[in-house]
């Protein structure tokens, strides 16, 4: 009960600091997004910036005493102020500030629960967006079934009157909450910050693995969120030098049927077709870039558009990380029956990712390798993969 007090006392001083800072930004303060590192406040002293190899969708910079500022591509920026620090007076008002400990995280985006884990942060999390039945890695179900982990509500329906009593210091949203915006503004109404996770927005497959370092600058745990993060590197380095930039020339469709009967793919310069490049193989849809102003990573169109591009594709993949596992040929026949004049099916090279996939964002070197795998032999067996099992 005194923590949660404590919890509660903290986010009143966080959220009167901000009242304060809004005034002082009314009398002549300008509150930019773009702000230069440098010129955060004058009460605080520049020292580097993380080094990034791959994401190109956050950034952070570190200053004296353990201040860090965390700056999300077109989304503002976050101060990580340390247990006990003061909030520096002149802070631009748009900055949102992240006061340590945070160790009461309501976790909405599922995907970076795996990056928690791979930090040894699991124990910050204390809140799910996500109901234990929908959970598919373990860390996630035990902590939940013994009480570690309480369900709080998904993205549009949180439970406030929980999320407050437990003291909550942090909401870790997906995308998901710009669809209700209200919401958002109600979390950050009650004094807690919303972060939003935009890892499945980077281009590049390890530029969402890099997003690990930046909950790693979170819980100040940089040297674990490097290791996880060099250990991926590693697994995707090993494959390109077995493909050494050669092409198997076999097309790979990735996709999944909606529930009104359209056909949901990647585009082109998703995360997902590089991986399939990286492994030696060919995205169907290599032109499928959609509309430029759209951050969304798929695309969605009519049965016939997908046949007509996928026909003739080598290897149909089937991503059941949305609606579902599909177990067998027939059953994919029963979503489509367009399905069953593909080349792929008739040569039984369909294959299914398990639904773990997309939480375990933290495991995508085992997919480019599973990718390989079957291109290079159709006959793969199960055992040999992780996240792909062929359809019979």
């Amino acid at each position: 009960m005194a923590k949660v007090i404590t919890k509660a006392l903290r986010r009143v001083a966080v959220a009167m600091a901000c009242i304060a800072l809004s005034a002082f930004a009314l009398a002549g303060c300008s509150g930019d997004k773009s702000i230069s590192p440098e010129n955060v406040s004058s009460e605080l002293t520049y020292d580097h910036s993380m080094e990034l190899k791959y994401a190109k969708l956050f950034s952070v910079d570190y200053y004296n005493d353990g201040y860090k500022l965390i700056t999300l591509d077109g989304e503002g920026s976050y101060l990580v102020v340390p247990e006990g620090a003061a909030i520096p007076g002149d802070l631009s008002p748009e900055i949102v500030v992240l006061q340590q400990p945070l160790d009461q995280i309501y976790l909405v985006a599922s995907s970076a629960f795996d990056m928690f884990k791979a930090i040894d942060g699991i124990d910050t999390i204390h809140l799910s967006g996500t109901k234990v039945s929908s959970w598919h890695i373990k860390e996630a179900v035990d902590a939940m079934n013994s009480g570690k982990i309480l369900y709080a509500g998904k993205y549009n329906i949180p439970d406030y009157e929980l999320i407050l009593s437990e003291g909550c210091d942090l909401a870790i949203e997906s995308t998901m909450i710009y669809h209700t915006p209200e919401v958002k503004e109600a979390i950050e109404g009650y004094g807690i910050p919303v972060f939003v996770d935009m890892s499945s927005y980077e281009d590049e497959p390890l530029g969402r693995s890099e997003w690990v370092k930046v909950y790693g600058a979170m819980l100040n745990k940089e040297a674990e969120a490097e290791a996880a993060f060099d250990a991926q590197e590693a697994m995707f380095d090993a494959v390109a030098d077995e493909v050494a930039g050669t092409s198997t020339g076999k097309t790979i469709a990735f996709f999944y049927i909606t529930t009104s009967g359209e056909v949901n793919v990647r585009k082109s310069t998703d995360y997902v077709p590089k991986m399939i490049a990286l492994a030696g193989g060919e995205y169907a849809f290599s032109d499928l870039e959609g509309d430029p102003d759209s951050r969304t990573s798929s695309v969605t169109m009519q049965m016939e558009d997908f046949y007509n591009t996928a026909k003739d594709c080598d290897i149909l993949i089937y991503n059941s990380t949305i609606t579902g596992e599909v177990d067998s040929i027939d059953e994919l026949l029963g979503l489509s029956s367009f399905m069953g004049e593909f080349t792929a099916v008739s040569t039984g090279n369909v294959w299914c990712t398990s639904q773990n996939m997309y939480q375990e964002s933290m495991q995508l070197g085992y997919f480019v390798k599973d990718l390989h795998t079957i291109l290079v032999n159709p006959d793969a067996s199960d055992s040999e993969l992780v996240y792909l099992r062929k359809l019979h």
